[in-house]
């Protein structure tokens, strides 16, 4: 018996009160779990050591786009295809894993893994269980957040294949105040979409794709849909226009308006003129060729 013991012995005859050990704030305690490990430093990303034995998924399909450019709507368009599975927004890039225990780190590096190697496969694997169960041959994940990590999407899957799509940053900013008119204004709309449509405009810069605007896709869907089919190298199919109610449109994961609802493709809304475009979003729209260089000074 330690002297520890004899004493917390000693206490509890002669007082009644014991005393126990205080366990560290990372364990499982009433107060609530242990708080989520963070995801991996950019320094430890890399491409798999051996694609074929790290990666099950085979060139899957990525749509980086800003927030309410009708990402939505691509994505249903393309999951009505038969070899296509595009699930509703999956956010894969905010899994992450830890070692628990230096021992386990340990192990892990002895394998030849880091952090980010484990991610990976984490990612890898929930994307690949979600293609097998469609029972189709190419997964598309159009999660707008995506843009804000296509370094580390392209490193993680180097066969990736990505298709950009593009909107009047205008309409983008007036949508995503008119999803949600009580949490922001009108400039904080235009503000917080503009972070996004410039994350896609570096992953646009850095990778390689297929540039898709939406009111091409709303305009002329045929003609733009058989573009992006012959991109994926795939046939077209008529039933991809006629996409019919996606069950896995959720709120939360996606548009969740009437017009994703009826099952068809609607037309977009009249552009904006000059002057109704906000000073904060000219230079983009003038990147895009949404907006003149002379309209927009």
């Amino acid at each position: 018996m330690t002297w520890q013991r004899r004493i917390n012995g000693a206490l509890v005859k002669f007082t009644g009160v014991q005393l126990t050990r205080v366990r560290p704030a990372a364990q499982s305690s009433p107060a609530g779990p242990a708080p989520a490990p963070a995801s991996a430093p950019e320094e430890l990303v890399r491409p798999p050591a051996d694609p074929h034995a790290d990666r099950l998924l085979v060139a899957p399909v990525f749509i980086m786009s800003p927030v309410r450019s009708g990402s939505t709507l691509l994505r249903s368009l393309l999951n009505a295809h038969p070899e296509l599975h595009a699930p509703h927004e999956l956010h894969v890039r905010r899994l992450t894993v830890g070692f628990g225990t230096p021992l386990a780190r340990k192990a892990m590096e002895a394998l030849g893994h880091n952090q980010a190697d484990l991610e990976h496969m984490l990612w890898d694997r929930v994307l690949h269980r979600e293609l097998v169960r469609s029972g189709k041959r190419t997964i598309v994940d159009k999660t707008p957040a995506n843009a804000f990590a296509y370094a580390r999407i392209s490193a993680c899957w180097p066969d990736a294949r990505y298709v950009f799509l593009l909107r009047h940053p205008a309409s983008i900013a007036a949508s995503w105040y008119e999803a949600d008119p009580v949490k922001r204004t009108r400039e904080e709309a235009a503000s917080d979409a503009l972070r996004y449509m410039k994350a896609v405009q570096r992953a646009r810069k850095a990778l390689t794709g297929l540039t898709v605007r939406y009111e091409d896709l709303t305009g002329e869907p045929e003609k733009t849909t058989r573009a992006i089919c012959d991109f994926l190298e795939v046939e077209w199919e008529p039933g991809m226009l006629a996409y019919g109610e996606q069950k896995v449109v959720q709120k939360g994961l996606g548009d969740w308006s009437d017009k994703i609802r009826s099952g068809a493709v609607q037309p977009g809304r009249d552009l904006p003129g000059p002057d109704e475009i906000p000073d904060l979003l000219k230079p983009i729209c003038r990147s895009w060729g949404y907006l003149p260089e002379e309209e927009g000074r």
